[in-house]
């Protein structure tokens, strides 16, 4: 099987030109049909030498995989999945919202965070994917010319594949990948704090913590990462750097009827924000199959929201996209795996 190139770094490219007995500016040429050109083959990359095309054609592919299956939401949202392998069935989604158009990428086929609310920590953890796997969610995607923001928001915890993911980034912001702004990118994670802090001083994306409720015992029987990484700490750490409109701090925050939607989750918010220059982001549930929980009201969502502004916090409840379409992340891969492992 050939290896793929679509994923490659510009160092890997030389390593690989001269490992081959290639001219090593060959390299940067290489990246530009990869990631400007949008090439399918080797044997379009005209300014290679045909002896060239033709020894990195016995090796290599271009990688680039299409996805299987689309779904398009009565509001414009549309939904890929792609499958990598047998097991690992993964998806993107590319949200429109009047000028932008966000692409929300996948970093793991499944997750091993388990957090009680999410379908993808339901199907378990299959595997890391590979920063060429990443990489194909924009290579291989229709509407990449008008692509306008990336978040590391689908399937999987990004921290949790950390190098892959660090390595897909360089690719997507380097002025010899696709040359997107890091200002354009926003990496969400539930908090694994060794590797948030190597994120936070190796690249310059925007971050979101999940947090989902304030209090430690709440926040633990819903998310276990709670035990080892407290959302406490996240915030404590998090003090220790400057967040400036260039870079934003984002706490993501679904709001779930009865359970984390009073006044003293928004005090306990507040306390856990204060001194940090960050906005709350509430977001409605998209309901998973046999989920215990039920979404607040549009109606609880305001009142929350003026709950959290009396405690002077900045807070936006984001638009709920796609809900006739599997909206929720994992819903339509975990269909396609169970219908896959029946058969």
């Amino acid at each position: 099987m050939k290896e793929p190139l679509l994923g490659k770094t510009l160092k890997e490219l030389e390593d690989i030109c001269l490992e081959n007995k290639m001219p090593k500016f060959n390299a940067k040429q290489i990246a530009s049909w990869l990631y400007k050109s949008d090439v399918n083959e080797i044997c379009q990359m005209t300014n290679l030498s045909l002896k060239t095309r033709e020894v990195l054609s016995e090796r290599y592919s271009i990688g680039k995989i299409p996805h299987i299956k689309e779904m398009e939401s009565k509001d414009a949202t549309v939904k890929y999945l792609y499958k990598y392998d047998e097991t690992t069935f993964v998806e993107t989604v590319i949200i429109p919202d009047k000028a932008r158009q966000t692409l929300c990428i996948s970093s793991q086929g499944g997750c091993k965070m388990n957090c009680l609310f999410c379908a993808t920590g339901k199907q378990g953890f299959q595997r890391n994917l590979t920063s060429g796997e990443i990489i194909n969610f924009v290579a291989s995607l229709p509407e990449k010319e008008d692509l306008s923001n990336i978040v590391f928001m689908g399937m999987g915890e990004p921290l949790d594949n950390f190098n892959e993911v660090v390595k897909a980034i360089e690719i997507l912001t380097s002025q010899w990948g696709y040359a997107i702004s890091p200002r354009r990118i926003t990496l969400s994670t539930c908090g694994i704090l060794p590797k948030l802090i190597d994120f936070i001083e190796k690249t310059e994306c925007h971050i979101a913590i999940s947090m989902h409720n304030p209090f430690h015992e709440e926040r633990l029987r819903i998310m276990p990462i709670e035990k080892t990484y407290p959302i406490e700490e996240i915030c404590n750490m998090l003090r220790n750097y400057n967040w400036y409109a260039q870079r934003r701090l984002t706490f993501e925050y679904i709001l779930f009827e009865r359970e984390n939607d009073t006044y003293f989750h928004a005090k306990e918010i507040s306390r856990l924000l204060r001194g940090l220059n960050a906005r709350v982001n509430l977001i409605p549930y998209n309901p998973t199959p046999n989920s215990p929980f039920k979404g607040a009201s549009q109606e609880r969502m305001l009142q929350f929201q003026e709950e959290l502004e009396k405690f002077h916090l900045i807070t936006t409840i984001r638009k709920s996209k796609g809900e006739d379409i599997l909206a929720a992340c994992g819903l339509l891969s975990t269909k396609n795996l169970e219908e896959n492992s029946s058969k």
